[in-house]
Protein backbone atom coordinates (compact mmCIF):
# COMPACT_ATOMS: atom_id res chain seq x y z
CA UNK A 1 0.00 0.00 0.00
CA UNK A 2 1.07 3.61 -0.54
CA UNK A 3 2.02 5.26 2.39
CA UNK A 4 -0.28 8.40 1.21
CA UNK A 5 -3.10 6.00 1.01
CA UNK A 6 -2.51 4.51 4.36
CA UNK A 7 -2.63 7.28 5.81
CA UNK A 8 -6.01 8.35 4.33
CA UNK A 9 -7.35 5.26 5.76
CA UNK A 10 -7.18 7.32 9.32
CA UNK A 11 -9.63 9.46 10.72
CA UNK A 12 -8.46 12.15 12.03
CA UNK A 13 -11.30 13.49 14.17
CA UNK A 14 -12.42 13.01 18.12
CA UNK A 15 -13.70 9.54 18.28
CA UNK A 16 -16.59 10.58 21.09
CA UNK A 17 -19.74 8.71 21.63
CA UNK A 18 -19.04 6.87 18.11
CA UNK A 19 -18.61 9.56 16.20
CA UNK A 20 -15.84 10.95 14.55
CA UNK A 21 -15.88 14.96 15.68
CA UNK A 22 -13.52 18.04 14.05
CA UNK A 23 -11.95 20.19 16.17
CA UNK A 24 -10.97 23.90 15.10
CA UNK A 25 -7.39 23.72 15.50
CA UNK A 26 -5.51 21.07 14.39
CA UNK A 27 -2.64 18.95 15.36
CA UNK A 28 0.62 17.67 13.00
CA UNK A 29 1.83 14.61 12.78
CA UNK A 30 5.66 14.40 11.35
CA UNK A 31 7.03 11.31 9.77
CA UNK A 32 10.53 10.98 12.45
CA UNK A 33 12.80 9.76 9.47
CA UNK A 34 12.59 12.77 7.24
CA UNK A 35 10.49 15.68 9.06
CA UNK A 36 7.70 15.77 6.97
CA UNK A 37 4.15 16.58 7.76
CA UNK A 38 2.02 13.27 7.23
CA UNK A 39 -1.31 14.88 8.38
CA UNK A 40 -3.11 17.24 10.89
CA UNK A 41 -5.60 15.53 13.46
CA UNK A 42 -7.84 17.00 15.92
CA UNK A 43 -6.64 19.09 18.35
CA UNK A 44 -8.85 18.57 21.33
CA UNK A 45 -9.66 21.14 23.67
CA UNK A 46 -10.66 20.86 27.69
CA UNK A 47 -14.38 20.69 27.00
CA UNK A 48 -13.93 18.24 24.52
CA UNK A 49 -12.21 15.70 26.78
CA UNK A 50 -15.34 15.97 29.26
CA UNK A 51 -17.38 15.45 26.34
CA UNK A 52 -15.37 12.42 25.55
CA UNK A 53 -15.88 11.39 29.79
CA UNK A 54 -19.71 12.24 29.65
CA UNK A 55 -20.12 9.56 26.36
CA UNK A 56 -18.21 7.11 28.81
CA UNK A 57 -20.52 7.61 31.63
CA UNK A 58 -23.32 7.33 30.27
CA UNK A 59 -22.40 3.89 28.38
CA UNK A 60 -21.25 2.26 31.52
CA UNK A 61 -24.02 1.05 32.60
CA UNK A 62 -25.08 -1.10 29.91
CA UNK A 63 -21.71 -2.12 29.09
CA UNK A 64 -21.11 -3.54 32.14
CA UNK A 65 -24.66 -5.43 31.96
CA UNK A 66 -23.48 -6.73 28.83
CA UNK A 67 -22.74 -10.13 28.71
CA UNK A 68 -19.43 -11.62 29.01
CA UNK A 69 -19.24 -13.81 26.10
CA UNK A 70 -20.46 -10.62 24.22
CA UNK A 71 -18.16 -8.70 25.25
CA UNK A 72 -15.32 -11.47 24.80
CA UNK A 73 -16.91 -12.04 20.96
CA UNK A 74 -16.55 -8.25 20.39
CA UNK A 75 -12.71 -8.13 21.41
CA UNK A 76 -12.17 -11.45 19.03
CA UNK A 77 -13.71 -9.56 16.42
CA UNK A 78 -11.16 -7.01 17.04
CA UNK A 79 -8.28 -9.59 17.36
CA UNK A 80 -9.13 -10.95 14.20
CA UNK A 81 -9.39 -6.98 12.41
CA UNK A 82 -6.08 -6.15 13.49
CA UNK A 83 -4.27 -9.23 11.89
CA UNK A 84 -6.62 -8.84 8.80
CA UNK A 85 -5.04 -4.93 8.52
CA UNK A 86 -1.35 -6.04 9.39
CA UNK A 87 0.02 -3.92 6.14
CA UNK A 88 -1.77 -1.63 6.79
CA UNK A 89 -1.69 -0.83 10.56
CA UNK A 90 2.28 -1.39 10.09
CA UNK A 91 2.74 1.00 7.60
CA UNK A 92 0.90 3.55 9.56
CA UNK A 93 3.03 2.74 12.81
CA UNK A 94 6.17 2.82 10.84
CA UNK A 95 5.76 6.20 9.09
CA UNK A 96 4.59 8.39 12.45
CA UNK A 97 6.87 6.46 15.06
CA UNK A 98 9.96 5.64 12.51
CA UNK A 99 10.06 1.86 13.44
CA UNK A 100 11.11 -0.80 10.86
CA UNK A 101 8.25 -2.30 9.16
CA UNK A 102 8.95 -5.71 10.28
CA UNK A 103 8.93 -4.55 13.63
CA UNK A 104 5.70 -2.54 13.37
CA UNK A 105 4.53 -6.07 11.96
CA UNK A 106 5.25 -7.60 14.82
CA UNK A 107 3.93 -4.96 17.23
CA UNK A 108 0.34 -5.34 15.38
CA UNK A 109 0.94 -8.91 16.35
CA UNK A 110 1.43 -8.41 19.86
CA UNK A 111 -1.30 -5.66 20.00
CA UNK A 112 -3.92 -7.89 18.63
CA UNK A 113 -2.74 -11.13 21.09
CA UNK A 114 -3.49 -8.35 23.98
CA UNK A 115 -7.62 -8.31 22.62
CA UNK A 116 -7.42 -12.71 22.13
CA UNK A 117 -5.98 -13.20 25.70
CA UNK A 118 -8.86 -10.96 27.32
CA UNK A 119 -11.46 -12.12 25.41
CA UNK A 120 -10.87 -15.35 26.97
CA UNK A 121 -10.33 -13.79 30.40
CA UNK A 122 -13.56 -11.89 29.63
CA UNK A 123 -15.28 -15.01 30.62
CA UNK A 124 -13.58 -16.27 33.12
CA UNK A 125 -14.26 -13.68 36.19
CA UNK A 126 -14.74 -15.55 39.48
CA UNK A 127 -16.11 -14.63 42.72
CA UNK A 128 -16.68 -16.96 46.10
CA UNK A 129 -18.84 -18.49 48.28
CA UNK A 130 -18.63 -19.35 52.05
CA UNK A 131 -19.67 -20.03 55.16
CA UNK A 132 -18.99 -17.40 58.34
CA UNK A 133 -16.99 -19.06 60.56
CA UNK A 134 -18.74 -17.89 63.74
CA UNK A 135 -21.97 -19.69 61.45
CA UNK A 136 -25.56 -18.01 60.94
CA UNK A 137 -24.81 -15.92 57.58
CA UNK A 138 -22.75 -16.68 54.15
CA UNK A 139 -20.47 -14.61 52.53
CA UNK A 140 -20.68 -14.16 48.40
CA UNK A 141 -17.90 -12.21 47.27
CA UNK A 142 -18.47 -10.31 43.13
CA UNK A 143 -16.34 -8.80 40.79
CA UNK A 144 -17.38 -5.52 39.65
CA UNK A 145 -16.47 -3.19 36.69
CA UNK A 146 -14.49 -0.14 37.97
CA UNK A 147 -16.13 2.51 35.59
CA UNK A 148 -15.29 4.88 33.27
CA UNK A 149 -11.29 4.59 32.70
CA UNK A 150 -9.03 6.97 31.41
CA UNK A 151 -6.39 5.56 29.19
CA UNK A 152 -2.89 7.17 28.91
CA UNK A 153 -0.53 5.57 26.18
CA UNK A 154 3.08 6.60 25.10
CA UNK A 155 3.91 7.07 21.58
CA UNK A 156 7.23 4.16 21.45
CA UNK A 157 4.70 1.20 21.22
CA UNK A 158 1.49 2.64 19.99
CA UNK A 159 -0.67 0.32 18.96
CA UNK A 160 0.61 -2.83 21.70
CA UNK A 161 0.13 -0.18 24.29
CA UNK A 162 -3.57 0.73 23.21
CA UNK A 163 -4.57 -2.95 23.34
CA UNK A 164 -2.91 -3.68 26.85
CA UNK A 165 -5.29 -1.36 28.13
CA UNK A 166 -8.34 -1.34 26.11
CA UNK A 167 -8.67 -5.32 26.47
CA UNK A 168 -8.78 -5.91 29.98
CA UNK A 169 -10.94 -2.87 30.33
CA UNK A 170 -13.22 -3.73 28.36
CA UNK A 171 -13.50 -7.30 29.37
CA UNK A 172 -14.22 -6.15 32.50
CA UNK A 173 -17.04 -3.93 31.52
CA UNK A 174 -15.52 -0.76 32.04
CA UNK A 175 -15.92 2.02 29.37
CA UNK A 176 -13.10 3.92 28.79
CA UNK A 177 -11.10 7.38 26.99
CA UNK A 178 -8.21 7.12 25.06
CA UNK A 179 -5.97 9.83 25.39
CA UNK A 180 -2.87 8.80 22.82
CA UNK A 181 0.59 10.50 22.80
CA UNK A 182 0.36 13.58 20.66
CA UNK A 183 3.42 12.24 18.45
CA UNK A 184 1.59 9.08 17.21
CA UNK A 185 -2.09 9.60 17.95
CA UNK A 186 -2.54 7.98 14.34
CA UNK A 187 -2.45 4.43 15.51
CA UNK A 188 -5.23 5.00 17.98
CA UNK A 189 -7.47 6.64 15.91
CA UNK A 190 -7.21 3.56 13.15
CA UNK A 191 -7.78 1.72 16.23
CA UNK A 192 -10.97 3.31 16.98
CA UNK A 193 -11.97 2.82 13.49
CA UNK A 194 -11.78 -0.74 13.89
CA UNK A 195 -13.14 -1.13 17.18
CA UNK A 196 -16.44 0.78 15.42
CA UNK A 197 -16.66 -1.67 12.46
CA UNK A 198 -16.33 -4.62 14.89
CA UNK A 199 -19.29 -3.33 16.85
CA UNK A 200 -18.18 -1.47 19.83
CA UNK A 201 -21.23 0.25 21.07
CA UNK A 202 -21.08 4.11 21.36
CA UNK A 203 -19.84 5.40 23.98
CA UNK A 204 -17.69 2.51 24.72
CA UNK A 205 -14.49 3.60 23.54
CA UNK A 206 -13.51 7.78 22.91
CA UNK A 207 -10.06 8.64 21.38
CA UNK A 208 -8.88 12.29 22.55
CA UNK A 209 -5.88 13.79 20.64
CA UNK A 210 -4.69 16.90 22.07
CA UNK A 211 -1.48 19.00 21.32
CA UNK A 212 -1.57 20.30 25.45
CA UNK A 213 -2.26 16.66 27.32
CA UNK A 214 -1.68 17.94 30.75
CA UNK A 215 -5.05 20.78 30.10
CA UNK A 216 -7.14 18.06 28.78
CA UNK A 217 -6.44 15.06 30.98
CA UNK A 218 -6.13 17.15 34.25
CA UNK A 219 -10.31 18.14 34.50
CA UNK A 220 -11.16 14.14 33.73
CA UNK A 221 -9.21 13.03 36.64
CA UNK A 222 -10.75 15.32 38.81
CA UNK A 223 -14.24 14.61 37.38
CA UNK A 224 -15.86 12.12 40.11
CA UNK A 225 -17.41 10.48 36.67
CA UNK A 226 -13.78 9.00 36.17
CA UNK A 227 -13.15 5.76 38.47
CA UNK A 228 -9.83 4.56 36.82
CA UNK A 229 -6.56 5.50 35.26
CA UNK A 230 -4.20 3.49 33.87
CA UNK A 231 -0.85 4.88 32.21
CA UNK A 232 1.80 4.44 30.80
CA UNK A 233 5.08 6.89 30.47
CA UNK A 234 7.57 9.13 32.50
CA UNK A 235 7.93 8.54 36.24
CA UNK A 236 7.88 12.12 36.32
CA UNK A 237 4.82 12.27 34.68
CA UNK A 238 3.40 9.85 36.69
CA UNK A 239 4.28 11.14 39.78
CA UNK A 240 2.19 14.62 38.88
CA UNK A 241 -0.80 12.46 37.88
CA UNK A 242 -0.63 10.41 41.12
CA UNK A 243 -1.15 13.89 42.66
CA UNK A 244 -4.05 14.79 40.54
CA UNK A 245 -5.77 11.28 41.38
CA UNK A 246 -4.81 11.79 45.14
CA UNK A 247 -7.73 14.33 45.03
CA UNK A 248 -10.21 12.23 44.50
CA UNK A 249 -8.23 8.71 45.43
CA UNK A 250 -8.95 7.57 42.10
CA UNK A 251 -8.01 4.10 41.18
CA UNK A 252 -4.43 3.90 39.28
CA UNK A 253 -2.18 1.65 37.48
CA UNK A 254 0.94 2.74 36.16
CA UNK A 255 4.15 1.58 33.96
CA UNK A 256 6.75 4.50 34.42
CA UNK A 257 10.76 4.86 33.73
CA UNK A 258 12.87 2.20 34.00
CA UNK A 259 17.04 1.66 34.37
CA UNK A 260 17.21 -1.95 33.25
CA UNK A 261 20.66 -4.06 34.10
CA UNK A 262 21.92 -6.39 31.84
CA UNK A 263 24.22 -8.93 33.44
CA UNK A 264 26.65 -11.50 31.97
CA UNK A 265 28.25 -13.54 33.90
CA UNK A 266 31.57 -15.43 32.99
CA UNK A 267 30.07 -18.51 32.41
CA UNK A 268 27.74 -17.01 30.06
CA UNK A 269 26.77 -18.41 26.81
CA UNK A 270 28.54 -15.48 25.11
CA UNK A 271 26.60 -16.05 21.55
CA UNK A 272 23.34 -16.21 23.53
CA UNK A 273 23.93 -12.85 25.79
CA UNK A 274 25.04 -11.09 22.57
CA UNK A 275 21.76 -12.12 21.17
CA UNK A 276 20.08 -10.91 24.19
CA UNK A 277 21.58 -7.61 24.20
CA UNK A 278 20.69 -6.93 20.98
CA UNK A 279 17.24 -7.77 21.88
CA UNK A 280 17.23 -6.02 24.81
CA UNK A 281 18.93 -2.92 23.63
CA UNK A 282 17.92 -2.53 19.93
CA UNK A 283 14.30 -3.45 20.01
CA UNK A 284 12.07 -0.31 18.87
CA UNK A 285 16.23 1.54 18.26
CA UNK A 286 16.48 1.43 22.09
CA UNK A 287 13.25 3.32 22.74
CA UNK A 288 11.38 1.12 25.23
CA UNK A 289 11.18 1.21 29.08
CA UNK A 290 12.42 -2.81 29.00
CA UNK A 291 15.79 -1.79 26.92
CA UNK A 292 18.83 -2.96 28.83
CA UNK A 293 19.92 0.49 30.22
CA UNK A 294 23.18 -0.67 31.90
CA UNK A 295 24.77 -3.30 30.88
CA UNK A 296 27.62 -5.19 33.26
CA UNK A 297 29.46 -8.30 32.11
CA UNK A 298 31.87 -9.96 34.35
CA UNK A 299 35.45 -9.05 34.11
CA UNK A 300 36.91 -12.29 32.46
CA UNK A 301 34.53 -12.19 29.44
CA UNK A 302 33.86 -8.16 28.84
CA UNK A 303 36.16 -7.71 26.42
CA UNK A 304 35.03 -10.21 24.37
CA UNK A 305 31.70 -9.78 24.94
CA UNK A 306 31.53 -5.99 23.88
CA UNK A 307 33.86 -6.68 20.85
CA UNK A 308 30.99 -9.22 19.75
CA UNK A 309 28.23 -7.01 20.57
CA UNK A 310 30.08 -3.51 18.62
CA UNK A 311 30.60 -5.95 15.69
CA UNK A 312 27.05 -6.76 15.51
CA UNK A 313 25.53 -2.96 15.87
CA UNK A 314 27.73 -1.54 13.66
CA UNK A 315 26.84 -3.75 11.20
CA UNK A 316 22.95 -2.36 11.75
CA UNK A 317 21.54 -1.38 8.55
CA UNK A 318 19.83 2.61 9.31
CA UNK A 319 17.77 4.00 7.34
CA UNK A 320 13.86 5.07 7.06
CA UNK A 321 11.79 2.53 8.04
CA UNK A 322 9.83 1.95 4.78
CA UNK A 323 12.86 0.57 3.21
CA UNK A 324 14.03 -2.81 2.93
CA UNK A 325 16.47 -4.37 4.95
CA UNK A 326 16.68 -1.25 7.26
CA UNK A 327 17.27 -2.35 11.13
CA UNK A 328 17.73 0.81 12.55
CA UNK A 329 15.23 3.58 12.54
CA UNK A 330 15.32 6.98 13.43
CA UNK A 331 14.64 8.30 17.28
CA UNK A 332 10.91 9.98 17.58
CA UNK A 333 12.35 13.44 17.65
CA UNK A 334 15.58 15.88 17.58
CA UNK A 335 15.34 16.41 21.16
CA UNK A 336 15.61 12.65 21.74
CA UNK A 337 18.97 13.09 19.43
CA UNK A 338 20.11 15.93 21.81
CA UNK A 339 19.04 13.58 24.98
CA UNK A 340 21.38 10.57 23.94
CA UNK A 341 24.49 12.76 22.41
CA UNK A 342 24.35 14.76 26.00
CA UNK A 343 24.38 11.49 27.54
CA UNK A 344 26.95 10.12 25.35
CA UNK A 345 29.27 13.24 25.63
CA UNK A 346 28.97 12.97 29.44
CA UNK A 347 30.08 9.38 29.88
CA UNK A 348 32.71 9.81 27.72
CA UNK A 349 33.87 12.65 29.63
CA UNK A 350 33.69 10.71 32.44
CA UNK A 351 36.58 8.41 31.15
CA UNK A 352 34.15 6.21 29.19
CA UNK A 353 35.52 4.48 25.99
CA UNK A 354 33.83 5.00 22.41
CA UNK A 355 34.24 1.26 20.66
CA UNK A 356 31.54 2.24 17.76
CA UNK A 357 28.62 5.22 16.84
CA UNK A 358 28.61 7.93 19.06
CA UNK A 359 27.34 10.64 17.26
CA UNK A 360 24.12 11.09 15.02
CA UNK A 361 24.06 10.64 11.48
CA UNK A 362 23.91 13.46 9.17
CA UNK A 363 20.80 14.54 7.05
CA UNK A 364 17.46 14.67 7.29
CA UNK A 365 15.81 12.82 9.91
CA UNK A 366 16.42 12.10 14.16
CA UNK A 367 19.09 9.36 13.19
CA UNK A 368 21.83 8.50 15.66
CA UNK A 369 24.16 5.65 15.20
CA UNK A 370 24.17 2.56 17.33
CA UNK A 371 26.86 2.82 19.77
CA UNK A 372 29.24 0.53 22.37
CA UNK A 373 30.40 2.20 25.55
CA UNK A 374 32.79 0.31 27.60
CA UNK A 375 34.18 1.25 31.40
CA UNK A 376 30.88 3.67 31.81
CA UNK A 377 31.02 4.73 35.53
CA UNK A 378 28.57 4.10 37.60
CA UNK A 379 28.81 8.32 37.76
CA UNK A 380 27.86 8.36 34.75
CA UNK A 381 24.13 10.31 33.49
CA UNK A 382 23.22 7.27 31.24
CA UNK A 383 23.53 5.39 34.68
CA UNK A 384 20.64 6.76 36.13
CA UNK A 385 18.48 8.04 32.96
CA UNK A 386 16.72 6.07 30.72
CA UNK A 387 18.76 6.63 27.58
CA UNK A 388 16.27 5.93 25.20
CA UNK A 389 18.54 5.61 22.39
CA UNK A 390 21.02 3.02 20.22
CA UNK A 391 23.55 3.18 23.12
CA UNK A 392 24.91 0.21 24.68
CA UNK A 393 26.90 1.33 28.20
CA UNK A 394 29.06 -1.54 29.35
CA UNK A 395 30.77 -2.05 32.94
CA UNK A 396 32.60 -5.03 34.29
CA UNK A 397 32.12 -6.43 37.86
CA UNK A 398 33.76 -8.96 39.36
CA UNK A 399 31.68 -10.73 42.05
CA UNK A 400 28.17 -11.55 42.31
CA UNK A 401 27.17 -9.55 45.61
CA UNK A 402 28.72 -6.38 43.64
CA UNK A 403 26.91 -6.41 40.52
CA UNK A 404 23.26 -6.81 42.69
CA UNK A 405 24.32 -4.44 44.68
CA UNK A 406 25.06 -1.75 41.94
CA UNK A 407 22.03 -3.34 39.65
CA UNK A 408 19.60 -2.31 42.49
CA UNK A 409 21.39 0.97 43.17
CA UNK A 410 18.31 2.74 41.28
CA UNK A 411 15.07 4.33 42.28
CA UNK A 412 13.65 2.19 39.75
CA UNK A 413 13.00 -1.49 39.60
CA UNK A 414 10.88 -2.32 35.91
CA UNK A 415 12.87 -5.19 34.65
CA UNK A 416 16.42 -6.88 34.56
CA UNK A 417 18.20 -9.84 32.31
CA UNK A 418 20.45 -12.26 33.79
CA UNK A 419 23.07 -14.47 31.70
CA UNK A 420 24.77 -17.35 32.80
CA UNK A 421 24.49 -20.86 32.51
CA UNK A 422 24.55 -21.93 36.44
CA UNK A 423 20.97 -22.37 37.24
CA UNK A 424 21.32 -21.87 41.03
CA UNK A 425 23.22 -18.61 40.30
CA UNK A 426 20.50 -17.54 38.15
CA UNK A 427 17.70 -17.56 40.39
CA UNK A 428 19.57 -16.29 43.14
CA UNK A 429 20.11 -13.03 41.32
CA UNK A 430 17.15 -12.87 39.50
CA UNK A 431 15.34 -13.05 43.35
CA UNK A 432 18.24 -10.57 44.56
CA UNK A 433 17.03 -7.91 41.83
CA UNK A 434 15.13 -5.26 43.17
CA UNK A 435 13.10 -5.04 39.75
CA UNK A 436 9.34 -6.36 39.04
CA UNK A 437 10.14 -8.90 35.90
CA UNK A 438 13.43 -10.66 35.10
CA UNK A 439 14.42 -12.46 31.88
CA UNK A 440 17.06 -15.32 32.53
CA UNK A 441 19.22 -15.83 29.93
CA UNK A 442 16.53 -13.86 27.33
CA UNK A 443 16.25 -10.87 26.17
CA UNK A 444 12.66 -10.29 25.72
CA UNK A 445 10.30 -10.06 28.51
CA UNK A 446 6.84 -8.63 27.52
CA UNK A 447 4.10 -11.26 27.47
CA UNK A 448 0.55 -11.35 26.96
CA UNK A 449 -0.05 -13.66 29.48
CA UNK A 450 2.64 -12.55 31.80
CA UNK A 451 1.85 -9.77 34.71
CA UNK A 452 4.04 -6.67 33.38
CA UNK A 453 5.30 -3.82 35.57
CA UNK A 454 7.44 -2.87 38.53
CA UNK A 455 8.21 -1.66 41.84
CA UNK A 456 9.95 1.19 43.33
CA UNK A 457 9.45 4.26 41.19
CA UNK A 458 8.88 1.93 38.00
CA UNK A 459 5.16 1.85 38.79
CA UNK A 460 2.03 0.64 40.50
CA UNK A 461 -0.29 -2.55 39.39
CA UNK A 462 0.35 -5.15 36.64
CA UNK A 463 -0.35 -5.15 32.92
CA UNK A 464 -1.24 -8.82 31.03
CA UNK A 465 -1.77 -12.21 32.70
CA UNK A 466 -4.17 -13.35 35.17
CA UNK A 467 -3.83 -10.11 37.40
CA UNK A 468 -4.18 -7.45 34.43
CA UNK A 469 -8.06 -7.85 34.37
CA UNK A 470 -8.56 -6.88 37.76
CA UNK A 471 -6.55 -3.61 37.25
CA UNK A 472 -10.68 -2.72 36.07
CA UNK A 473 -12.68 -4.80 38.84
CA UNK A 474 -13.58 -3.86 42.29
CA UNK A 475 -14.40 -6.54 44.92
CA UNK A 476 -17.25 -6.48 46.53
CA UNK A 477 -18.33 -8.39 49.33
CA UNK A 478 -21.98 -9.16 49.95
CA UNK A 479 -22.94 -10.74 53.27
CA UNK A 480 -26.12 -13.20 53.33
CA UNK A 481 -28.01 -14.04 56.83
CA UNK A 482 -29.44 -17.15 56.88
Amino acid sequence: MAEQSAIATVPTGLFIAGRWRATTDTLAVLDPATGRILCQVADATPDDGLDALAAADAAQAEWARTPARERSDLLMRAYHALLDNTERLALIMTLEMGKPLTEARGEIAYAAEFFRWFAEEAVRLDGGYMPAPTGGSRFLVAKQPVGPSLLITPWNFPMAMGTRKIGPALAAGCTCVIKPAEQTPLSMLALAEILREAGVPDGVVNVVTTSDPGAVTEPMILDPRSRKLSFTGSTAVGKTLLQQCARTVMRTSMELGGNAPFIVFDDADLAEAVDGAMAAKMRNIGQACTAANRIFAQRGIADEFARRLAERMAALPMGRGTEPGVVVGPLIDKDAVAKVSTLVADARQRGAHLITGGEPVDGPGNFYAPTVLTGVPDQAQMCHTEIFGPVAAIAEFDTEDEVVRRANNTPYGLVGYVFTENLRRGLRVCEALETGMVGLNQGVVSNPAAPFGGVKESGLGREGGLTGIDEFLETKYIGVKL
